[in-house]
């Protein structure tokens, strides 16, 4: 797993810092232009950087001072699928200004009904001549009441088994019929959004990938969510990290035995989930597939970050109940959601519990019913 970075000399050093030197300061729309948001991602949006590459690439820029375009759900997940899958004309007319940030996307996948399961999604999309008409209900949706697109995913053909029939879509936020109604979460933010659709028209040109092939590409978004979600910040790749912990307690010169215990235990957490990101890079480079990396990760990280806030927020004490606007106190009340967001704990360990282990599928429901009868009559 162990491999040497280049020299600061190396001629790919050179080239970024080249580039750098002529475009200072550059914006999202430059960066984009040049293909330094995704630089892993083939010509002309990105550079075909190789894993090494883009190591470079990150480190320079961050010595730079350079920051990439906010557009979580645009770059991370939106972008991918719609590069892997899109005509040639979705690519050209959506893909510039999601890389480059003046297009914020947002996603329409969960629904009251369909969270964790969510091939169980009951919105309808119905073909009526040039357009499909939608009608349902999506909810936590970020970032919905800003966003200019979303994609989406609806029912096509409801006679077909859950994972078909399921298709997916660009669905621009402005058209009418579309609703959107926040979420005020307990940290006092708006984030996230109910989505309402009533008689929604989208035009065909906006279906991605064949018509009923949506959940692969489903799919496709949800594994780039997942690696997208399990960043070394504490709040989904965001935010304060494990070291930034440990700075926080070392300046209070914590003696507690017990919280240090603590703070060992977090820091081993963080070291383990850099070994992973490690080996997810290693992988990449020696030619492999990654593996179950992205549901292990995205598990452990949600714990960790909770773990990281309940402790900041146990070592500010009767301070930390009245500062309200620190990154503390924001993290220990946005907490609770990593362990749901994004694809639960629950459903993250079934995944690695029957991919990776080799373990069967759901208990049989008649085998259920039968031990559930059995334990009723010995009671």
């Amino acid at each position: 797993m162990d491999f040497d970075l280049p020299a600061d000399d190396d001629p790919r050093r050179l080239a970024v810092r080249e580039w750098l030197a002529a475009h200072p300061s550059p914006d999202g729309k430059t960066l984009a232009e040049g293909g330094y948001v995704v630089p892993h991602w083939p010509k002309p949006w990105g550079l075909d950087a190789d894993p090494i590459e883009q190591i470079i690439i990150d480190e320079e820029l961050r010595k730079a001072g350079v920051n990439r375009p906010v557009n979580p759900i645009g770059i991370g997940w939106a972008g991918p699928t719609i590069a892997y899958a899109g005509t040639d004309e979705q690519k050209d007319t959506y893909l510039p200004q999601l890389l480059s940030g003046e297009d914020i996307w947002c996603q329409l996948f969960s629904e009251p009904g369909a969270g964790s399961d969510l091939a169980a999604l009951s919105t309808r999309a119905v073909e009526d001549g040039d357009e499909w008409i939608v009608n349902g209900q999506k909810i936590w949706t970020s970032l919905g009441h800003v966003a200019k697109f979303g994609i989406l995913i609806a029912r096509t053909d409801p006679d077909q088994p859950k994972h078909e029939g399921v298709s997916y879509f660009v669905c621009p936020m402005d058209l009418a019929g579309i609703e959107v109604r926040p979420i005020i979460e307990m940290t006092g933010a708006h984030l996230f959004n109910e989505v309402f659709f009533t008689d929604v028209r989208i035009p065909k040109e906006n279906l991605v990938g064949p018509k009923h092939g949506g959940w692969a590409l489903a799919k496709v978004t949800l594994g780039n969510e997942r690696v997208s979600l399990s960043g070394e910040g504490a709040l989904w790749g965001r935010g304060p990290t494990a070291s930034d912990l440990l700075d926080y307690a070392r300046g209070l010169g914590v003696r507690d035995p017990i919280m240090r215990q603590r703070l060992a235990s977090v820091y081993t957490e963080a070291e383990i989930l850099r070994l992973i990101r490690l080996r997810t890079v290693s992988a990449v480079i020696k030619g492999r597939p990654p593996g179950p990396e992205a549901s292990v990760r995205k598990a452990l990280a949600d714990e960790h970050g909770q773990h990281i806030m309940g402790i900041a927020k146990d070592l500010s004490g009767a301070h930390g109940m009245l500062a309200t606007r620190d990154q503390w106190h924001y993290g220990y009340l946005f907490a609770p959601a990593l362990t749901v967001g994004g694809g639960t704990s629950e459903v993250q360990r079934n995944i690695i519990g029957e991919r990776v282990l080799g373990l069967p599928h759901d208990i049989d429901v008649e085998v259920g019913k039968t031990w559930r009868e059995s334990r009723t009559q010995t009671v």
